[in-house]
């Protein structure tokens, strides 16, 4: 695996978790990793909301 294969893996590993977890709010956090990802702090952003318990839950 090349190094820009690597870092591209790493950009959307907040993407990859919203969707994951069925985040309520993946498409603003995909927005965040695209628009400032390039950016650490943008991409932390993204990736600690991809983490937080806002997610859908399955009616039972």
């Amino acid at each position: 695996m090349t190094i820009g294969m690597l870092m591209l893996v790493l950009f959307v590993v907040p993407l990859i978790i919203a969707m994951c977890r069925k985040h309520r709010n993946t498409a603003p956090i995909i927005l965040v990793n695209l628009l400032l990802g390039w950016t650490v702090l943008g991409w932390l952003v993204a990736l600690i909301w991809a983490f937080t318990d806002n997610v859908k839950r399955e009616a039972n």
